[in-house]
């Protein structure tokens, strides 16, 4: 009995960590850099699927030079590449506009 007893004792604070409210943090709006540069990257990324599309090229947003050298500064780097994906995709998936209309 007095090693079950012991064995919960330790186990306890264990069990109790989880159970601590949690903070909430909010951060507030992204500063404006982050906006221009996403909208940027997000442009760029529609018009290089655009291209594709009308080219005939097999759609690949890592083969564009803009997604692998990006034309921003090193550390906004990571956001301009998920908008410039983002906006590749959202052109394949929307497709180009109806020819004829």
């Amino acid at each position: 009995m007095k090693k079950w007893t012991a064995g919960a004792m330790l186990l306890l604070p264990l069990a109790l960590a989880g159970c601590a409210p949690r903070e909430v943090v909010y951060a507030g709006p992204p500063p404006a850099a982050v906006d221009e540069v996403a909208q940027r990257g997000y442009h760029d990324g529609f018009e290089a699927a655009r291209r594709d599309v009308q080219d005939e090229r097999r759609p690949d947003f890592r083969a564009h030079p803009k997604f692998r050298n990006p034309p921003v500064p090193p550390p906004a780097f990571a956001d301009y590449r998920q908008a410039f994906r983002s906006g590749y995709e959202a052109f394949l998936h929307q497709g180009p506009p109806p020819q004829g209309y």
